[in-house]
């Protein structure tokens, strides 16, 4: 950007235009230039892909599936870990137009029960049981309580066998293609449900198909790129960032297992000479963590992303000096825009990098405003962060009071994120709305006090909460994970290490060691399961370690 900003809006370049097609027909067109690339790994499985052979198996599953009496626009059900089949369901169901409805792996059956009746899904796909779960029994008690499936299949069986093998009708499914449209919708994504029960946020194929290519060009994907992929697919990290940005461009989709395990993600980007890699800070902590991180050759990697929740600065310079990521990238988004609204550049000087979430994405546009008023805000000043464009989902599924709440007639999406814009349209992300702590009048937004943590030699991670206080309405606590080896951290410690570099009332009152975070399976952690469980901590006394008890 050469013009300096004196308010809070800008936009992203419009010279490279969106696709205006389906997924299925970009994938047709990618087959046909890269028959020969590798299209998909899956390293658990031992199992790859070329662009021709994917292309049959994605056409084989469309075909079985709609002889099987799937429609256009029927809600097709997919619960699984990550695993070769899922990017053949996610393109499968993308060849009939019927809308794939991404099923959270650790719901339980409560949870599971509520999507499969909101989204009014008839065909449910399936894995088997999993460590964690025996999804085919929950499967069934969910068709006893509820009778809504018309079709259960359940992969590596009898059921997936009678859809699978069969031959491709390629003039069958061409005709249907010609019946569909690049803004139908084409998959629903459940968010977290922090509170209450989730809401389905409904995309299109001009949606994700454009977010992956966006974000893949950013990243400078080429045709040779391979793009391990750790971060679930029923998310869109997984399935949009992850598995569209390769097909449109050509490039590999790499599953390092069903799960992430940091190891086996290593691994595999070693064994197959990855050259981007994803995570949410989380991950990339746990991957610098591993004791033995310097016998893996990461050399391979070039690029990838970090993204899924505020990237502390110090885990990003970790990932660009020891990981070889030179042109990692962060990307700022969430379900409800595709995901990604904004995004750094490669080209970006380091402290852009490790401070901001960067500059619009291309064809979108964002503002930062006062909450009450509507009005954008001059630069530099925290307010709400609203995103506009083709990015934004189509609404809520059946909620439309719910998606009347973020999103106006003007197509302005309300994030409830706190942000900051600077004078070139890099943005900064200070906090979420529902995460600041008021603390006797002063309005406090935990990232920034989390971002200071990080700085402290023997803090690995580092998460930040208010709990109720009598006397100041709130207090701050800090959830701390030490580094391997380090010594206790104490409140008094923490208190020492801060004063100087951060105002009194921003220096955590509390201090909780943990081995880990409460987090959902993309990698967020949940604060609001921090907070319920720290009030029932303090509420025992003496388990957390308290300032102001020892320091009165």
């Amino acid at each position: 950007m050469t013009e300096q900003l004196t308010h809070s809006y800008a936009a992203g370049a419009t010279d490279v235009p969106l696709i205006e097609e389906t997924i299925p027909i970009n994938l047709a067109k990618t087959v046909a230039a890269y028959p020969q690339n590798i299209a998909l790994i899956d390293a658990a499985a031992e199992r790859q892909w070329t662009y021709e052979q994917f292309y049959g198996d994605v056409r084989r599953l469309a075909t079985g599936l709609h002889r099987a009496g799937v429609v256009t626009g029927e809600r097709v059900g997919i619960w699984a870990l990550n695993r070769w089949e899922w990017p053949v369901v996610q393109y499968a169901t993308a060849e009939l137009g019927a809308i794939l409805v991404n099923i959270n792996p650790s719901y339980r059956q409560h949870e599971l029960n509520y999507v499969l009746e909101q989204a009014g899904i008839t065909t449910l796909i399936s894995s088997e049981e999993i460590p964690t779960a025996n999804y085919p029994r929950m499967i069934e008690r969910a068709q006893q309580e509820l009778g809504l499936l018309e079709r259960i299949i359940i992969m590596n069986s009898e059921s997936w066998d009678e859809v699978f093998d069969v031959e491709p009708d390629d003039a069958a499914l061409d005709a249907l293609q010609a019946t569909l449209n690049n803004t139908d919708a084409i998959n629903i994504q459940y968010t977290s449900g922090t509170t209450g029960f989730p809401k389905g946020a409904t995309l299109s194929h001009r949606n994700i198909l454009n977010n992956g290519f966006f974000v893949g060009e950013i990243n400078r994907y080429t045709d040779q790129d391979r793009i391990c992929i750790p971060v679930p697919y029923y998310h869109c990290f997984g399935m949009v960032m992850g598995n569209l940005a390769a097909t449109s461009h050509g490039a590999t989709m790499v599953i390092p297992g069903p799960s992430f395990n940091p190891a086996q993600t290593l691994a595999t980007v070693e064994q197959y000479q990855c050259t981007s890699l994803y995570g949410v800070p989380t991950m990339f902590i746990a991957e610098l963590a591993l004791d033995n991180l310097a016998d893996y050759d990461l050399s391979s990697l070039r690029t990838g992303i970090m993204a899924g929740s505020p990237c502390p600065d110090e885990v990003m310079r970790q990932v660009i000096d020891t990981m070889h990521m030179e042109e990692v990238t962060i990307c700022y988004g969430m379900t409800e825009t595709s995901p990604v609204s904004m995004q750094t550049r490669p080209d970006d000087d380091l402290q852009l990098r490790v401070s901001t979430v960067g500059r619009p994405s291309p064809h979108a546009e964002i503002k930062i405003i006062d909450p009450a008023t509507g009005e954008t805000l001059p630069i530099n000043t925290d307010g709400e962060l609203c995103t506009r464009g083709y990015l934004v989902m189509k609404g809520y599924w059946n909620q439309p009071e719910k998606t009347a709440e973020v999103l106006g007639d003007d197509g302005w999406l309300r994030t409830g994120d706190v942000a900051r814009m600077d004078e070139n349209g890099y943005v900064q992300v200070t906090g979420r709305m529902k995460d600041m702590v008021i603390r006797g009048g002063e309005n406090i937004y935990p990232r920034e006090i989390e971002e200071f943590l990080y700085t402290h030699p023997d803090i690995l991670d580092a998460q930040v909460i208010g709990v109720p206080d009598e006397r100041y309405g709130e207090e701050l606590m800090a959830w701390i994970q030490l580094r391997k080896g380090a010594p206790k951290l104490t409140a008094a410690a923490l208190r020492e290490f801060a004063l100087g570099s951060l105002a009194k009332y921003k220096i955590p009152r509390y201090v909780h060691i943990v081995e880990e975070f409460p987090t959902t399976v993309t990698g967020k952690v949940r604060k609001v399961a921090m907070r319920e469980t720290s009030v029932e901590l303090l509420k025992q006394g003496g388990v957390v370690d308290d300032y102001r008890a020892t320091h009165v």
